[in-house]
């Protein structure tokens, strides 16, 4: 396993300033925003900028395993849902103009919706699905879809019924193990559950039991990453385990996103060393 940051934390940072820190600090690799209000929106990057951020990975020497897109695969308005499906695919394409190397980065999304839609929507959902990761295979692009906590798909039986449903191996999860630690899921189920099909993670902090929960930058809270990485590690997860901070924390008057970064990348480096766990 290896050590990633998201982008995601740094909505306002020049890309140059965040590829430059995060491998300073260590990092193995990161994952790029491509939403709207980051300084690396999809429509920002020009044929010159993605040739220009490709070089700067390379520079650096840091791995691309992820680009979130997120966007709902459940808007009913059409263009709306156009410009939705616009961003994923358009992120599929950069995945591939992105690449460090022979893996391609996974496309990150979440679903969308609420969680009591799910009886209902399922097949709308799986419909659209099918359709973004149809696209992705065609470029062989795998697409991560993270379970979230408030969306459609909120536990690990409906992702995995998703992944059944829709049977492609171009359609993985994004593991955020945060959604499931803030309503009480023990690690060992949902790491056994889910690390076998996950083609990337996240991580943050978090205190608390949703709603009246709170997320945290990693090594603010409780959370045992030494036993989390164990767990990875037993069921056979060898890839990317990537901070990521919330717009919760982004909301602080103070909030710091190199600092949040740099506590990131000591918190989970601390504990790779303490789980005995080789980056490689």
């Amino acid at each position: 396993m290896k050590i990633g940051y998201s982008t995601w934390g740094m909505p306002t940072v020049p890309i140059d300033t965040a590829v430059s820190h995060i491998a300073n600090l260590g990092y193995d690799g990161m994952e790029l925003t491509i939403i709207p209000r980051f300084t690396t929106e999809l429509s920002t990057l020009d044929a010159a900028e993605r040739k220009r951020i490709a070089s700067l990975l390379k520079e650096h020497n840091l791995a691309l395993p992820a680009i979130a897109a997120h966007s709902s695969l459940l808007e009913i308005d059409s263009e709306t849902h156009a410009k939705n499906m616009w961003r994923l695919k358009g992120g599929v394409d950069l995945a591939v103009e992105l690449a460090q190397g022979d893996e391609l980065p996974a496309v990150n999304t979440t679903p969308g919706g609420k969680p009591e839609e799910w009886d209902v929507k399922k097949d709308f959902l799986v419909e659209r699905v099918g359709e973004l990761v149809d696209y992705g295979a065609s470029r062989g692009v795998t697409i991560a879809m993270e379970p979230h906590v408030g969306a459609i798909i909120d536990t690990p039986a409906k992702v995995l019924e998703l992944l059944e449903i829709v049977n492609s191996p171009y359609l993985k999860v994004n593991f955020d193990i945060s959604h499931f630690d803030i309503i009480g899921m023990p690690t060992e189920e949902t790491v056994a559950a889910l690390a076998p099909v996950s083609a990337h993670t996240h991580v943050k902090d978090q205190r608390g039991t949703a709603p009246d929960h709170e997320f945290l930058i990693p090594g603010e809270g409780p959370f045992d990453y030494v036993g989390y990485l164990k767990e990875m590690q037993a069921h056979g997860y060898d890839g990317f385990i990537t901070a990521e901070v919330s717009f919760m924390v982004q909301a602080r008057e103070d909030y710091d996103p190199l600092a949040a970064a740099t506590l990131s990348y000591e918190t989970l480096s601390h504990a790779f060393t303490e789980a005995g766990i080789d980056r490689g």
